[in-house]
């Protein structure tokens, strides 16, 4: 797969899941890679075709002007990465921090999406790839404000991938299950990780660039017919 012709926008794209995507559209030959986060920390210095945009998804203020900035960039592929999560007791869920989630996950993705298809349309090619989780298609006690905005991300993506596909615009979810990040050992101990393992069939935790390689699939010219879709890419995990 080559993207020498392709500008790429990766949300949450400075670590985990998001810098693999990067990188591997580096390795293809991506025209340009633009990479949004709050930070920096992860980005390979000295790499001239990565430009980073700082943006706080959670300021309204900052994503406006990812949003402004986007009409002159002309993108071809847009990676939604970007999310948040809490882990807590539906009754101890605060208003404010379910709001947050859903304010990340769902709403900067749907804003995001407006401000790229219209250059989509144009050219008559585009591709989108959201970022949703295996807990966008099951769930599980303390997860409800992120199941509630990756089981949304799923519907606005399916509902948006039938609009834009008389213009040659195709848009689909990646589903990642438990993937080997630093997040997730900063969530769980090696006890938590070990009991994950075991209830995955491959009986291990996904890599980074694992899943990196089936968004690139998804976001290339190999695609030409599967969008509206969801796809877990797990292990086998929501299947047992």
């Amino acid at each position: 797969m080559s993207f020498e012709d392709k500008t790429i926008l990766i949300t949450g794209g400075t670590r985990g899941i998001g810098l693999a995507i990067a990188e591997k559209f580096l390795e293809a030959n991506a025209k340009k890679v633009y990479i949004t986060g709050t930070r920096t920390l992860g980005l390979q210095n000295g790499n001239s075709k990565y430009f980073f945009i700082k943006s706080n998804f959670l300021d309204s203020e900052s994503l406006n002007s990812l949003l402004n900035e986007i009409n002159s960039l002309e993108i071809d592929i847009l990676i939604n990465n970007a999310g948040i999560n809490k882990i807590d007791k539906f009754q101890n869920v605060s208003s404010e921090d379910f709001m947050k989630i859903q304010h990340v996950n769902l709403f900067a993705p749907f804003e995001i999406c407006k401000a790229i298809i219209p250059n989509m349309k144009k050219k008559g090619w585009g591709r989108i790839v959201n970022i949703s989780s295996i807990f966008g298609k099951i769930t599980k006690e303390y997860r409800a404000p992120y199941s509630a905005s990756k089981f949304a991300l799923d519907g606005m993506t399916a509902a948006m991938a039938i609009e834009l596909a008389e213009y040659g615009i195709l848009a689909n979810c990646v589903a990642p299950g438990f993937v080997d990040t630093e997040l997730t050992h900063k969530i769980l101990d090696q006890n938590g990780i070990a009991d994950l393992v075991s209830k995955v069939p491959l009986k291990r935790l996904a890599k980074p660039n694992e899943i990196a390689e089936l968004v690139l699939w998804l976001a290339s010219s190999k695609n030409t017919y599967l969008t509206a879709q969801n796809i877990a890419i797990d292990g086998g995990f929501t299947r047992v």
